[in-house]
């Protein structure tokens, strides 16, 4: 598989950097699952060079603090135009769309995966995106996908060897 020269990652949230559901509690607080290794993936990424953005329909004060924690910068929340802030994050980091990965999983992605270099989904995805995405991912949303797609782009670029460096060499005096 040929995966184009990625330089920034976009993602949406349900249904990628999550499982999609959903929890309200009684006071209406919402909460949400995400997976430590996309976590570790994403960090894995920033460090690597590579942007990473979350754009995604809702608007969820959860997912500013995951992406706070994890040092991602470009949160776009509360947006059904995703082309929009893709358009606006390559004019920002002077980056083609064909540099650019997203990952949706729904009918408001379609126009991003089919418009990016590389547009890639989840097993679980509607047959309409899976079949507009160049790649589906062989791990379920929320676990693990994110990570899957991290580690591809890394490896392709030459950055994933450094990074396993790195982090063996981490302590070591």
């Amino acid at each position: 598989m040929k995966i184009p020269d990625i330089k920034l990652l976009a993602l949406d949230v349900d249904g990628i950097l999550t499982d999609g559901k959903i929890i309200l509690d009684n006071d209406g607080r919402e909460l949400k699952a995400f997976c430590a290794h996309d976590g570790m993936g994403i960090k894995a990424a920033l460090k690597a060079g590579l942007h990473v953005a979350i754009i995604t329909s809702r608007s969820s004060h959860v997912v500013v603090l995951r992406a706070s924690e994890l040092g991602i910068k470009e949160i776009y929340l509360g947006v059904d135009q995703k082309m929009t802030a893709i358009y606006e994050l390559a004019e920002k980091y002077n980056i083609s769309l064909e540099h650019i990965c997203y990952m949706g999983d729904d009918l408001i992605d379609l126009c991003a995966l089919k418009n990016v270099g590389w547009g890639v989904t989840v097993p679980q995805a509607c047959d309409e995106v899976q079949k507009a995405a160049q790649y589906v991912t062989s791990r379920s949303c929320g676990q693990g996908a994110v990570r899957e797609v991290i580690e591809l782009i890394l490896k392709q670029n030459g950055s994933w060897e450094r990074l396993i460096d790195h982090y063996l060499k981490n302590g070591r005096k």
